[in-house]
């Protein structure tokens, strides 16, 4: 591979930027990185024993048989963004396989940044083998000079017998940047897919709606997100669980809050066999005047499916607010206290490090007012 610009060699504000999305430029606690800018991919590396981070063209030189991963979870025609991306002749994006049994102490972490194009693509396959343990952190930022431009990714989840991924993507594109992501897991016998999404940073639009199909007997999907939409800022965000094997389960979360954007928060569960159970829970916080619309669905196939949802969207109890004015802090602090608290989602099963990068990213976008 060509030598190319480093995560080093940026700008001091483009790092910084980096690290808002839970990037590590040093690579201290990762045991692998991927870094891409426009469409050059610049770097990519994995120092952990059993598990393989490759690009694209590198993966299918080395394992013919990955192409058979390509455009099984997300079809090439879902819509006119992923025909997009099957018809670029230079593809880019990773391909990363956790061989069977493999367990990465470290996350893995890929860098996505948008400097010169006004237009970058990619498509990524993730491969968790029979019994393997995977966690990836995905930076995903716009440097200061990128005014506007449109950010089209696909991303694949291969969840095998037994294994478990944890993908925490979190993004800080800039406020005229347009975002499409398309991604879907399938998750064998007794996997586990958990998909974590931060976005606290003005964004002009995100459109995603990510699918997951649990096909084995016990397999679990979770979903959270942690969303604040700024003036101007348009998120419409949704999730899909297929409970396609009996005693699987699913679990998906938003918290929400608008200082003057639009937030459409969707999700669905579909039961389509006897023995599963899942469960949606929306809450958003109106700021400032902004629009939150939370639609959640359930179907149920069968009779032995159990699905339930919940969503409510509101303001700060002026009770609150009071309540902790009473206990010595000022209006201002006691605002910021409870909003903390209502973001504050601890994620199940979620690794330390990862939680602590989600923390670390609210913690940002607190300090700066949201």
């Amino acid at each position: 591979m060509p030598e190319k610009i480093q995560m080093t060699d940026l700008s001091s504000e483009d790092q910084r930027r980096l690290a808002l999305t839970g990037l590590e430029v040093d690579m201290k606690n990762r045991s692998g990185s991927f870094f891409q800018k426009d469409q050059d991919v610049c770097h990519v590396t994995s120092d952990c024993e059993g598990i393989e981070f490759l690009t694209i063209n590198a993966a299918l030189t080395k394992y013919p048989w990955v192409s058979d991963y390509f455009w099984r979870a997300v079809s090439k025609d879902k819509d006119k963004y992923t025909r997009y991306v099957a018809a670029q002749a230079d593809k880019r994006g990773f391909v990363i396989i956790a061989k069977k049994g493999t367990r990465s102490v470290y996350p893995l972490q890929a860098c996505l940044l948008m400097s010169d194009s006004p237009v970058q693509h990619v498509h990524n396959i993730i491969i968790a083998e029979e019994g393997s343990e995977l966690h990836i952190i995905s930076g995903c930022t716009s440097a200061t000079a990128r005014s506007s431009g449109a950010h089209l990714g696909v991303t694949e989840f291969y969840v095998g017998k037994g294994a478990k991924v944890t993908s925490t993507m979190i993004h800080n594109w800039g406020k005229n940047i347009a975002v499409f992501p398309r991604s879907a897991a399938i998750v064998e016998e007794d996997g586990v897919f958990l998909s974590n999404y931060v976005c606290m940073e003005p964004v002009r639009r995100i459109q995603m709606s990510p699918l997951c199909t649990l096909s084995g007997e016990r397999a679990v999907g979770r979903f959270s997100s942690v969303v604040v939409a700024p003036p101007g800022s348009h998120l419409d965000l949704g999730s899909t669980v297929i409970l396609g094997a009996r005693g699987t389960s699913a679990e998906l979360l938003t918290r929400a809050i608008t200082t003057g954007g639009m937030i459409l928060s969707r999700g669905m569960i579909h039961g389509m066999v006897k023995g599963t159970r899942g469960h949606i829970e929306c809450k958003g916080l109106i700021l400032k005047d902004g629009i939150i619309h939370a639609i959640p669905e359930i179907r149920g196939d069968v009779v032995d499916t159990e699905l339930s949802h919940e969503a409510a969207v509101g303001k700060i109890a002026k009770d609150e607010i009071e309540y902790l004015m009473a206990r010595g802090l000022d209006e201002e602090t006691a605002t910021a206290t409870i909003i903390r608290g209502f973001l504050d989602v601890k994620v199940e099963g979620l690794p330390d490090v990862l939680q602590d990068q989600i923390d670390a990213a609210i913690d940002a976008a607190e300090k700066s007012g949201f």
